[in-house]
């Protein structure tokens, strides 16, 4: 069981992979998260566009901004 409480259901749209990091894209149906994960998580994930993934979220802060 996970302790995180914000979890976010959608697919991958890209991967931009580097020699340490990979930026992942995913598109939840109502907006786009970037995600930046080791390049060994991704690869130990076989991650790849289309791929269905849970974006968890876990933060001690959260910068609101009102227009």
């Amino acid at each position: 069981m996970l302790s995180a409480r914000n979890q976010l259901l959608g697919k991958v749209k890209s991967i931009k992979r580097g020699a340490v990091m990979a930026e992942v894209i995913i598109d939840t149906g109502h907006l786009e998260l970037v995600a930046l994960i080791s390049e060994h998580s991704a690869e130990a994930l076989k991650l790849k566009p289309g791929d269905a993934v849970t974006a968890i979220i876990k933060a001690t802060e959260v910068i609101l901004d009102k227009s």
